[in-house]
């Protein structure tokens, strides 16, 4: 069966992040670290393959999706504290530390607020507005602090075999800080990618009422 225009673009980013996953999982910095920080990514890949037939992401969506599984798969590989690029932009700027855990941190805001924001539009009562953008970030902000919780107790069950998971680079306020980017990206998110998402998913509510027109 041919594959519908709809399913290609899903169906190339798809393509993209399993080869993105290949590479990571060839000779990682150690399996263990690997499997901490790339499991989200497979957890995600699953529940998107199963909810897909009754609800597809719009393509901005599933794009941020497809990047943040691609830097967790890059920080899983190299673990978050040694990514060779912010290595180098550590040494050409003389940072404190290599940053690139800032970066997935700040994805961590940032992506799942487009999720929140698209589910809670299509799936729930509440409309845009202020109690949107609460209740998106309040979401966010409990998904980092989940993450957190997980890193600790993760911590505290196998000891100094989750050093490289931490990756707090002898910062004590490392959890505080990695909260505070992902606020950042989720008040990124909001304030920079609402128009663009708005669009497409009224794009998606025409259609729906098109083919709905259709059947009558």
């Amino acid at each position: 069966m041919p594959v519908r225009e709809v399913e290609r673009y899903p169906l190339a980013l798809a393509g993209a992040v399993l080869a993105v996953f290949i590479w990571s999982l060839v000779r990682p910095h150690d399996y263990f670290t690997w499997i901490l920080e790339v499991f989200p990514a497979i957890i995600g890949s699953v529940l998107l393959i199963a909810i897909y037939p009754r609800f597809r992401f719009t393509n901005l969506v599933l794009t941020l999706i497809a990047l943040h599984m691609i830097i967790l798969m890059v920080g899983g590989h190299y673990t978050y504290a040694e990514v060779p690029l912010f290595d180098w932009l550590r040494d050409v700027f003389h940072f404190t530390r290599n940053h690139y855990d800032r970066l997935g941190h700040f994805a961590q805001g940032f992506v799942p607020a487009l999720i929140a924001r698209e589910v809670l539009l299509r799936r729930s009562p509440l409309r845009r507005g202020k109690w949107l953008v609460f209740i998106v970030l309040s979401i966010c902000l409990a998904i980092s602090a989940l993450y957190e919780l997980v890193e600790w107790t993760t911590a505290e069950l196998t000891g100094s075999a989750a050093d490289a998971f931490l990756g707090t680079q002898g910062d004590v306020w490392d959890t505080q800080k990695d909260m505070t980017f992902a606020l950042l990206g989720a008040v990124s998110a909001i304030l920079t990618m609402s128009g663009v998402h708005d669009r497409q998913l009224d794009r998606i509510e025409q259609k729906h009422s098109e083919q709905i027109v259709t059947a009558v």
